[in-house]
């Protein structure tokens, strides 16, 4: 909390200093670890393989007699909206966009062109499937079990405990904690700025206001307001309502796009997009060749990991909570394999039809990117559809929605952790109100500063800043599911009778 209303009150002191330094940060984080934040994902991604695969797929979070406290379909959609935030609204049509434009080299295409439409959209999945999930359901998955299975605290301290033992508790539990607050509160700063500015463009489609600092200023307090106000009404109201809401208009919108957009175009580019991105799937993980160093990947996968690392520590809590019940291999599916699957479908319909109806156009949304910024690209291309007017001012609430939908579940997750488990409202029960109001609003303020002054560069910052320490809380958080893993199969093994050496536990028995 020091930390970051020290960084507000510098920003509003001194801009021009404080944006210089932060700059400098960014570029030390990006000139030094870019190559860790694409090592570490992908390891994220053949871990959780090997965890599917493995034996251990089949434990029960929980406990064998575990309940689950969520409906699948609930399960599905709480997970989604949580995870997606804001971020499928703003980037979905914007970013292919920048790629058709401006391939990089290493992409050996010309701008505009049919392999630069294959490019963008296969950069599109790299961004937005697989991986980000993949960050997500580690460290996600490792509280779980350490929670449930182990008992283990409502704390990320929780878990590494059993990695660094009596140094992850106390005063070294706290920092960890207070770590993974900041990389959150950084990282959803970053995302509430983009939905705000998403916002002030549809609003500006919908009734004609002018963009601009007063309107993003009410914007941003309307959003916090309703999300702490939201939180408050506990999980079983507020979020399973707003997240089944959002789905379901998600799934409609996208319906919507296929049949009344260019759907023959979207069906063709999604699968060369899909098969590109098979292909490349290791080289641009690792970036291998001409990628590394390249500018275009710090730009982008570097940015867009970094955003996930920076929102994975804290939500990990949240997922993993929800999670009981079911067994890891049905975590899997729900937070990794269904989730990817649905980012999938989304940049197919999504940015497969901003790039034809662009090209259709004459450009037309390149011009609103160029002249309005990224978030005026969607509603240029909801122009281009029937039933325009009602179609945009649906996707205005939508995006509204959907942010307060993934607050929701970070701020009792915050407000969580900051209380000790002995106290009234801990970490088990419902934290106190004052607290989650308390990091709303300061989410709040960093957001509309960012978007008041800097716009996305600022966004751009704010989520290399805060996924620096999520990236070693990944790493860390992946130890841990190993060393699960271990004591898991060694109790197996200790388990099997002499006479009967080939039968195996019941194989949704606790780890204990």
């Amino acid at each position: 909390m020091a930390l970051l209303l020290s960084a507000l009150a510098a920003s509003l002191i001194d801009f021009d200093r404080f944006h210089v330094s932060v700059s400098r940060a960014n570029q030390w984080i990006l000139a030094n670890f870019d190559w860790l934040f694409s090592y570490a994902s992908f390891a994220a991604v053949l871990l959780l393989i090997y965890v599917c695969f493995s034996p251990m797929g089949n434990i029960r979070i929980g406990g064998p007699d575990a309940k689950p406290i969520l409906s699948r379909w609930n399960w599905f959609s709480i997970t989604l909206c949580t995870t997606i935030a804001i971020g499928i609204l703003f980037w979905g049509t914007a970013e292919p966009m920048f790629h058709v434009n401006g391939p990089p080299d290493f992409a050996g295409v010309d701008a505009r062109s049919d392999g630069a439409a294959r490019f963008a959209l296969s950069s599109m999945f790299m961004h937005w499937t697989i991986t980000p999930y993949a960050i997500y359901a580690v460290p996600a998955l490792a509280f779980a079990l350490a929670h449930f299975n182990l008992h283990r605290p409502y704390s990320l301290s929780g878990p590494l405990s059993l990695l660094f033992g009596r140094a992850a508790t106390g005063r070294g539990g706290a920092m960890i904690d207070a770590i993974a607050l900041y990389a959150l509160v950084a990282g959803v700063a970053a995302s509430l700025g983009a939905g705000v500015m998403t916002l002030a463009g549809g609003l500006g489609a919908v009734v004609g206001l002018p963009d601009g600092p007063v309107l993003r200023f009410f914007i941003t307090f309307a959003i916090v307001a309703v999300f702490v106000g939201s939180s408050i009404t506990g999980i079983q109201r507020g979020i399973r309502y707003l997240s089944d809401i959002n789905i379901k208009f998600f799934f409609a919108l996208c319906a919507f796009i296929f049949i009344f957009g260019p759907t023959l175009a979207i069906l063709s580019l999604g699968a060369e997009g899909v098969g590109a991105y098979i292909v490349e799937f290791i080289p641009r993980s690792l970036n291998l060749g001409d990628r590394a160093g390249d500018p275009w990947t710090r730009d982008w996968t570097v940015f867009y990991f970094a955003n996930w690392l920076a929102w994975a520590p804290i939500t990990a809590l949240f997922l993993g909570r929800i999670s009981v019940g079911y067994t890891v291999r049905a975590f899997l599916l729900f937070n990794l394999v269904f989730p990817a699957a649905f980012g999938a479908l989304w940049m197919t319909v999504f940015g497969g039809a901003a790039i034809e109806i662009d090209a259709l156009t004459n450009g037309a949304l390149t011009t609103a990117l160029n002249d309005d910024g990224p978030e005026a690209v969607i509603y240029q291309l909801l122009t281009a559809l029937p039933l325009a007017g009602l179609v945009t001012a649906a996707f205005v609430l939508a995006t509204f929605i959907s942010f307060v939908t993934a607050m929701d579940s970070n701020t009792h997750s915050i407000a969580g952790v900051c209380l000790k488990a002995d106290a009234p409202g801990g970490r088990d029960g419902r934290p106190a109100i004052w607290v989650k109001a308390f990091w709303g609003f300061l989410v709040g303020s960093i957001a509309f500063v960012v978007t008041a002054t800097t716009g996305i560069d600022g966004v751009r910052m704010l989520s290399n800043l805060g996924g620096l320490p999520g990236l070693f809380i990944l790493i860390a958080m992946g130890a841990v599911l190993i060393v699960i893993n271990m004591r898991w199969m060694a109790e197996v093994k200790a388990a099997v009778q002499p006479a009967d050496a080939k039968a195996l536990p019941e194989a949704t028995a606790p780890v204990k």
